[in-house]
């Protein structure tokens, strides 16, 4: 199944369990989806429940926002989560904020979903990963599923939530399929928010990622592991809140700690993740924490460009390599 397809069957299951679900954003229901998650939802649920918006994010986050103030449970797509700026007031002020300032009176159930991170030649203003972002908010859970379990399971789950989730996707894996077992397609199957998951299991090194990072690092184990070193991968799936309890466990197995992300170095995720290891695995580490991420520039738009600007399974690999002196 495919990550796009994962994502729509997610959305069916529960506008199907639930008629407070509904799902608004620019295209989403007469063009099928910018990318074709939202594909057949308008004739299965109709005009009520599938909801073409202006293109004024701000607008139709408000309107979503204040929906789920009044009992409802949207799902609000950003085409990206670049629009997102736009309406970030209503995510970190009306969305983040307002169980805790009504003393645990009005909860907001909503879903910020879209693509996040860089696709392929579309400029500096299309490429920026907003994990950091919004994993730094408190009064969010942010996820960054990487395959089409976690992207099933995971918005499954932010659904479901009481509380207001942002759903960082990706849209270079909307397309790519992945294998799904019988557990994955059953309508009440969900993944935990705030669990990692050991994607390989090693005992030299351990490597976290999230999103298209995580594809990256399993490619990069299967390289290593030729060359003798056996490498642990670790998908974070849930940015805010971490779950540095499974990290941990694999830092006191390999000593060696490898982040890797898309966004920017500066107070990154793996900025969140090195400070974490420091302050509780600090006699566990045969070496400093090795931070890979995307360039500290905004992103060229010139394809050779773009790409040494990214993470890669070489750059990985040489990084690896360095860290354990091979």
């Amino acid at each position: 199944m495919t990550v796009r397809d994962a994502l729509n069957s997610a959305m069916e299951d529960e506008m199907k369990r639930d008629s407070r679900v509904f799902l608004m954003g620019e295209e989403v229901a007469r063009y099928q989806g910018a990318y074709k998650v939202s594909r057949g939802l308008l004739d299965k649920f109709g005009e009520n429940r599938v909801i073409d918006t202006p293109i004024t994010e701000m607008g139709f986050a408000g309107i979503a926002v204040g929906a789920a103030l009044a009992g409802l449970r949207p799902i609000c797509e950003f085409m990206t989560f670049n629009f997102s700026m736009q309406a970030i007031d209503h995510v970190v002020n009306s969305a983040a904020k307002t169980l805790y300032m009504s003393g645990g009176v009005a909860p907001v159930p909503i879903v910020f979903r879209g693509p996040n991170g860089a696709a392929a030649g579309v400029g500096a203003q299309h490429s920026q990963c907003f994990a950091s972002w919004y994993g730094s908010v408190p009064g969010l859970k942010v996820v960054s599923p990487y395959s089409s379990e976690d992207a099933r399971g995971l918005l499954k789950a932010a659904i479901r939530d009481p509380n207001p989730v942002v759903v960082l996707e990706n849209e270079l894996l909307y397309g790519v399929p992945f294998e799904m077992d019988e557990e994955a397609l059953k309508e009440d199957f969900v993944v935990e928010i705030g669990k990692c998951k050991v994607e390989v299991a090693g005992n030299d090194v351990t490597i976290v990622g999230h999103s298209k990072s995580v594809g990256l690092a399993i490619d990069a184990a299967k390289i290593l592991k030729e060359k003798g070193i056996s490498v642990e991968v670790i998908n974070l799936r849930s940015i805010r809140p971490i779950d540095f309890k499974t990290i941990g466990e694999s830092i006191k197995k390999t000593n060696y700690l490898v982040t890797v992300e898309g966004g920017w170095p500066h107070f990154g995720v793996g900025s969140e993740i090195s400070a974490m290891a420091m302050e509780e695995c600090f006699d566990y580490l045969d070496g400093p924490v090795e931070r890979i991420s995307g360039a500290d520039i905004p992103m060229p738009y010139a394809k050779n460009y773009e790409e040494r600007s990214l993470p890669s399974v070489e750059l990985i690999c040489s990084r690896v390599e360095k860290l354990l002196n091979k």
